[in-house]
């Protein structure tokens, strides 16, 4: 069959030097590569001598777990291309999983508590191994609405099965209860706080290297052009299958660490909305990069705990954030963040400086404003009959008076003006920084 090009089907071999092309290629361990993860690990260390309140070591034991979660999640979606909206499930059985474990006296007395995540990971890698064998048949709509039906199915089974689930109140333990670690029974919460640390530093670290192995490597193929990995000999459903068994596993390992440090799982911890969140958080940090969700379960972990606290209308303000990132800024956190590398190795980013300012601080103005506004009409319309009085930025004043609500339109219509006015210059003075001879092209 002259002047047709011959392509190698899913079943034949592949030649030599297509196999040693599609090897992933390991890599050196050098102090550039080991940096990160020191520089991660001294400052977990000493993130809870900056941050001493027992209320504050929480918020950072969940913003650890939330980032295994994340990263977990990121296996599926960013390496993957697996869209899945039920993947709280391996977490939330993972978990529950674990106070069980709490509660069979006899066997978590002879346990130390550091290695109970491993066992809600494998529960969770078990579950996944038995949903991914038939829903990583088929990628892209199908999988996502094969995960959501799943997770839909496990979450109803949260209220009927009772014996493992609790109903709706839930599945409580006790940490405490375990053998002790070379003396430390887990009874204060910074005790937990660094026991959540070393998980994180571990499986972020394991996380990390699935995503340099063939598989993982493989996956990025598969997610980009399933055909063309097939042609080159790959089985495009068994890499899905790989790396879901892995998200499993690590999410599994993330439901654990929620069980030791709340000691408490309910149907919330593995419902459609908590896949949700995942999803969200995933998609602000981005998906295209290994520290994305890591961003993203830092910010929304902050969202969700310290910004709950000021407004009771958060979740509109996480879901407006989210919207805008993805529809400018796709790449995510990270991907804003990676887009200064190029000014920077160019020695440029200081063209940045006076544009950035001219421009963001505008649009801050403009977003305080329409913040201010939505706070105030939400005020008028929710507080209680008579309370009229209300604190916004630490200023008090009269919702009902007219004069608070023009100053918030006036500031959010004003700074809108000013943002969009100095945009054409901040696109200029991005485009200069960006080429080598100060935008000559």
């Amino acid at each position: 069959m002259s002047g047709i090009e011959q392509k190698y089907t899913p079943t034949q071999p592949r030649p030599p030097q297509e196999r040693t092309a599609v090897r992933a290629r390991p890599v050196p361990l050098t102090m550039a590569n080991a940096m990160p993860w020191i520089l991660g690990g001294l400052f977990l260390l000493v993130m809870p001598f900056i941050f001493q309140s027992n209320s504050a070591i929480t918020i950072m034991n969940q913003m650890a777990i939330t980032i295994i979660f994340a990263l977990s999640y990121n296996m599926l979606l960013g390496q993957g291309g697996m869209l899945s909206f039920g993947h709280a499930v391996y977490m939330g059985v993972g978990g529950f999983f674990c106070v069980h474990i709490m509660n069979w006296d006899d066997v978590f007395a002879m346990m130390p508590l550091p290695v109970l995540p491993i066992f809600g990971g494998l529960f969770g890698m078990g579950l996944a191994l038995i949903i991914g064998s038939f829903s990583t048949r088929r990628a892209g709509t199908i999988f996502a609405m094969i995960s959501l039906g799943v997770g839909e199915l496990i979450a109803s089974c949260s209220v009927i099965i009772v014996a493992f689930f609790g109903g709706e109140e839930g599945v409580s333990g006790d940490r405490t209860y375990g053998l002790p670690f070379f003396g430390v029974e887990f009874l204060h919460q910074i005790e937990v706080y660094y026991l959540t640390a070393a998980w994180l530093m571990i499986s972020a670290l394991l996380m990390y290297l699935f995503s340099r192995t063939p598989v993982g490597r493989m996956a990025n193929a598969v997610r980009d052009n399933p055909e063309r990995a097939e042609f080159l000999g790959y089985s495009a459903r068994w890499v899905r299958f790989y790396s879901f068994v892995a998200a499993g596993f690590f999410a599994g390992i993330a439901g654990g660490l929620f069980a030791i440090n709340y000691e408490i799982l309910t149907e919330e911890n593995l419902n459609l909305v908590t896949s949700g969140q995942i999803l969200l958080v995933t998609f602000l940090g981005g998906v295209g990069f290994f520290f994305g969700p890591i961003l993203g379960a830092i910010v929304f972990t902050l969202l969700q705990t310290v910004l709950s606290l000021q407004t009771e209308i958060w979740q509109l303000y996480v879901g407006v954030l989210f919207v805008a990132t993805v529809m400018y800024f796709p790449g995510g956190l990270a991907g804003v963040l990676m887009m200064h590398a190029l000014p920077f190795r160019l020695g440029r980013a200081g063209l940045l400086v006076g544009p950035y300012i001219k421009t963001l601080v505008p649009a801050a103005i403009c977003a305080l404003g329409a913040a201010s506004v939505m706070e105030i009409l939400f005020h008028m319309r929710h507080a209680a009959l008579g309370e009229s009085e209300m604190t916004l930025f630490w200023v008090q004043f009269d919702s009902h008076s007219p004069l608070p609500l023009a100053i918030a339109v006036i500031a959010a219509v004003g700074g809108f003006w000013l943002a969009r006015r100095s945009a054409p210059a901040m696109a200029e003075a991005w485009h200069h920084a960006n080429t080598p001879q100060g935008g000559a092209s």
